[in-house]
């Protein structure tokens, strides 16, 4: 009963967001790069951090977890308060990264990052604004930040019953917001996108439970439960720069967004099989126990051309097609 009322809150403050999002004219508007056609309530990823302010107030009587849980917080509402104004309002790419150096910031200090040497804290930097904006490049289609962000949250809810270095309800509170979230996103016509709030708020606490897991473990494997995001996005931005394209601009050259586009694929098809390759990559890694370096060649290394293989393919293919129909 207990989570069923955290379920109905959220359910309930999603709504009232609508109520808000339709009378102030957050909506998404379709345009030439866009992978939708109608006109959609922008921000519905607020389920995230809502979840987390509902965290903080229902163990509001646990004085140390509740220190930590405000810390993060701060983090979080920093990243969601510059992603939401984005969302109204176009930000300059440079304005936003300031925010996002003073919520990793944050971040690396919640996790007791600080501790390292100088230039691994340099590598959480980087490491982390660069998951932090690839969840936000792949939040493109109805359904991939809910599902691939369910998935993810599932299998660190396992690992953290191994380890128990955060409450259940820390992880289980956010993967309530995905079903709620998809219950409006995993649609044909989605009510609502998860917008840069969304995209970020939820990259940003998957980081923290990922970053204090190998922190704490000193295990870096378990950066490879971000692999297919990481792949498609890393990629694509180095394809983008042998182009000489902006890479801060918007386009329609990540995998998901040919299949989507070009092949007519549905959005909640190529949604599912994400989440379901990175569910199958998750359970290799945990379940043969994998080292890292094992993980780059047995993992990350044969998907990564299994990767470039199909996205050639398919681009030849819809080169093919249109010189026919010329």
């Amino acid at each position: 009963m207990y989570y069923l009322l955290i379920t109905i809150l959220i359910f309930i403050g999603l709504l009232i967001y609508f109520k808000i999002a339709n009378k102030y004219n957050i909506i998404d508007k379709p345009n030439e790069r866009s992978s939708h056609t109608q006109i959609t309530i922008r921000g519905g990823g607020i389920v995230y951090p809502l979840s987390y302010a509902l965290l903080i107030f229902f163990s509001f009587d646990n004085i140390d977890e509740n220190y930590l849980n405000f810390i993060i917080g701060l983090g979080l509402l920093i990243i969601s308060a510059i992603s939401f104004v984005d969302d109204i309002v176009l930000l300059s790419p440079k304005l936003r990264l300031i925010f996002h150096f003073i919520s990793v910031t944050v971040l690396l200090y919640s996790i007791s990052g600080f501790s390292q040497p100088v230039w691994i804290i340099l590598f959480y930097y980087i490491f982390v604004i660069g998951i932090l904006n690839c969840f936000n490049f792949m939040d493109g289609i109805n359904g991939i930040t809910g599902l691939y962000s369910l998935i993810t949250l599932c299998t660190l809810y396992y690992i953290n019953t191994e380890y128990g270095f955060f409450s259940k309800d820390f992880i289980l509170f956010p993967i309530l917001a995905s079903f709620v979230f998809l219950f409006f996103n995993f649609r044909k016509k989605a009510r609502c996108f998860a917008g840069d709030i969304g995209s970020f708020s939820i990259a940003y606490l998957i980081l923290v439970i990922i970053g204090t897991v190998i922190l704490q473990t000193g295990d870096y494997r378990y950066l490879f439960l971000l692999t297919v995001y990481g792949v498609d996005s890393v990629l694509t931005i180095i394809e983008r720069i042998f182009l000489k394209e902006n890479i801060f601009e918007a386009h329609r050259k990540h995998l998901y967004q040919i299949l989507v586009n070009e092949k007519k694929q549905s959005h909640l098809l190529i949604s599912s099989w994400y989440a379901f390759t990175q569910l199958i990559i998750n359970f290799v890694i945990l379940y043969f126990d994998f080292s890292f370096i094992q993980c780059i060649f047995a993992i990350v290394l044969p998907f990564g051309l299994l990767y470039l293989l199909l996205k050639s393919y398919l681009k030849k293919n819809i080169i093919l097609t249109t010189n026919k129909t010329i």
